[in-house]
């Protein structure tokens, strides 16, 4: 695969074929953010990928992927990925090991998960937030403040009257219910996106459109490059759209990069 050159990345770009090979490609040090939702390794039925590897074969991937997003990252950048609760632990450790530094690892907490008979019902996913420097990097705080509860409860005067950067839990709730994901709101409230729900576009697994906006709000800026390597139906991407990001995305199913297509052209 020929490399990219970085004036190719002026334009938005979703690439189909296997992240680790289209990486490689990725000149170094161009990338401002990366946002990651890779397969969880449970056996889902994801279109062109087996998502049950063995072990040694899934946490192989991920180093492989660790090591070139901190690559292709600015010393400024910072990474995000999405990880189920069997391997969040080895992502943690896999992102260090690159050369990432720790800031948050956040909860996901949503209210509904999927149904079991012999073990408690999943209910959420956790997201490692790190970056390439531990002190120079993007964080846009004033993007996502929220009001205290000093503000909201004790009327103290002494609040600050910008609010407070959110809490790292997150609690996504049914969005059927109007009063939900009210902005001036703490907690995340907004839901897994189901298959009755209008967002859906098709794809096994699918992020809100919300929570990623929220992400790429607070660690980027204006015509900053997202990267998702793993772009599934293009949430990520959307989300870059509409807050007027570049991005490169990079898919392993054409069946799944045509949705995420699909959405990219819908207003």
């Amino acid at each position: 695969m020929n490399a990219l050159a970085k004036s190719e990345l002026n334009a938005n770009k979703l690439i189909v074929g296997d992240c680790l090979e289209v990486l490689p490609t990725v000149p170094n040090g161009v990338a401002d953010a990366a946002i990651a939702d890779p397969p969880f390794n449970i056996g889902l039925p994801y279109k062109d990928y087996d998502d049950k590897k063995t072990q040694d074969e899934y946490l192989t991937m991920l180093r492989e992927f660790a090591s070139q997003v901190r690559r292709i990252l600015k010393p400024t950048g910072c990474v995000w990925v999405f990880m189920g609760q069997e391997y969040q632990a080895d992502t943690f450790r896999i992102l260090r090991k690159a050369g990432f530094h720790f800031r948050n690892s956040v909860v996901w907490h949503y209210t509904f998960g999927p149904s079991q008979k012999t073990k408690f019902t999943p209910s959420w996913t956790m997201i490692h937030y790190f970056t390439c420097h531990p002190e120079r990097f993007t964080f846009n705080a004033d993007e996502i403040r929220v009001p205290s509860a000093r503000q909201l409860r004790y009327k103290d005067k002494r609040a600050n009257s910008k609010g407070k950067v959110p809490d790292d839990t997150w609690v996504l709730l049914p969005k059927e219910s109007p009063e939900f994901f009210q902005p001036e709101q703490d907690a995340w409230l907004e839901s897994r996106v189901c298959g009755t729900f209008k967002e859906r576009a098709g794809h096994t697994t699918q992020l809100p459109l919300a929570l990623v906006e929220r992400i790429v709000r607070v660690v980027t800026n204006p015509g900053d490059l997202v990267i998702d390597p793993f772009a599934g139906s293009g949430t990520v991407l959307k989300a870059a759209q509409n807050l007027e990001r570049r991005y490169l995305g990079i898919e392993i199913s054409p069946r799944t990069a045509k949705i995420a297509r699909r959405r990219l052209k819908q207003s």
